[in-house]
């Protein structure tokens, strides 16, 4: 039997906020983003080599990098979002593999706008005044 703490709790998971991915997996080549669930949703099975349902969130940029789009499925339907920059692109990791996972971090500053790559770099330490 459900109490009323852990029936809201179920309600809240389920309320419309897109919830926490297991991991987050950036489509490293542009995609045309005119596709919809369907069509991306075969790009991550067909060319990724995942589960589009398992619980992960999958990225997809347009050639500009002025586009996002999130597939997300959560095991009760399927989310897809976007975002668009009015100035500047998205940084991307350099192209040699179909995918990369990054942390909840990462998207945050990514989806920001702001180059997530520098904020993990190492320092030089070679560089001299």
């Amino acid at each position: 039997m459900l109490d009323a703490s852990s029936l809201a709790g179920r309600i809240g998971a389920r309320s419309g906020v897109i919830g926490t991915p297991r991991r987050i997996w950036l489509a490293l080549a542009p995609v045309d983003l005119r596709r919809g669930i369907d069509g991306l949703s075969g790009i991550v099975q067909d060319v990724l080599g995942h589960s589009p349902c398992a619980g992960s969130a999958f990225v997809f940029r347009n050639r500009a990098g002025t586009r996002l789009k999130l597939l997300l499925w959560d095991g009760n339907g399927v989310w897809l979002c976007q975002r668009r920059l009015h100035r500047g692109c998205f940084v991307w990791p350099a192209p040699g593999e179909t995918s990369f996972s990054m942390t909840p971090a990462q998207w945050q500053w990514l989806i920001a706008g702001v180059d997530w790559q520098r904020l993990s770099a190492a320092p030089r330490t070679d560089w001299q005044v």
